[in-house]
């Protein structure tokens, strides 16, 4: 009798940076100079805990290049004791021509020409090319560390796009779909190519 072969796991925790300082209440964005705020530090060291606790040890620690992603892999790193891997361009954040303005500028009238399509975005990069670039990023960690366990250091979009891209191959994502709340850690679990599932937690209130 033919016994198909146990899966061989590779784990893809995806994590959003901790919260931000920013008191002028700005769309960030690609902007240099915006950091994590205090309670954004207590976050990310929740997170950095929360994976220590898992027992599972990181292959590669991968962050987006923007500081408060690359200052959240650094405190997760201190918890686990380990360097961060590498910066990698294609985890960053998405492209938004609204940032620099305040956070609901959008619902200026003379910002509404940018909001035609909410399905492409017409305001930014489109959903269907950040779901490229994280899916490869993704691929080339788990094809190096098949059967460990990898984090990644991103952004609320990219995070989502990446999880709605794997549970529902060829659907674009969308605007209404699932979010990440600030130092969540999003997993995805997979064996080869094919998608197991995921896990998500989120830090308690601080």
């Amino acid at each position: 009798m033919a016994y198909a072969p146990a899966p061989v796991e590779t784990v893809v925790h995806l994590i959003r940076h901790g919260k931000v300082e920013n008191p002028t209440n700005v769309r960030y964005g690609h902007a240099p100079g915006f950091h994590l705020s205090e309670l954004g530090r207590a976050q990310a060291k929740a997170a950095g805990v929360r994976l220590r606790e898992l027992g599972q040890p990181l292959a590669a620690l991968v962050t987006s290049p923007l500081e408060r992603a690359v200052e959240t892999a650094e405190i997760i790193g201190g918890e686990l004791a380990m360097a961060i891997t590498k910066a990698d361009e294609r985890v960053t954040e998405a492209q938004n021509q609204l940032a620099g303005l305040h956070r609901y500028a959008f619902l200026y009238p003379w910002q509404w020409w940018r909001l035609y399509n909410p399905i492409k975005p017409s305001w930014g990069e489109p959903f269907a090319d950040v779901a490229a670039r994280m899916r490869a990023a993704i691929d080339e960690l788990r094809a190096h560390h098949a059967g460990a366990a990898v984090a990644v250091v991103s952004h609320q979009a990219p995070i989502w796009i990446m999880r709605e891209a794997v549970e529902h191959p060829g659907r674009i994502p969308w605007l209404g779909a699932v979010r990440c709340t600030q130092a969540s850690v999003t997993t995805l679990r997979f064996d080869g190519e094919r998608y197991l599932g995921h896990t998500y937690w989120a830090p308690p209130a601080l």
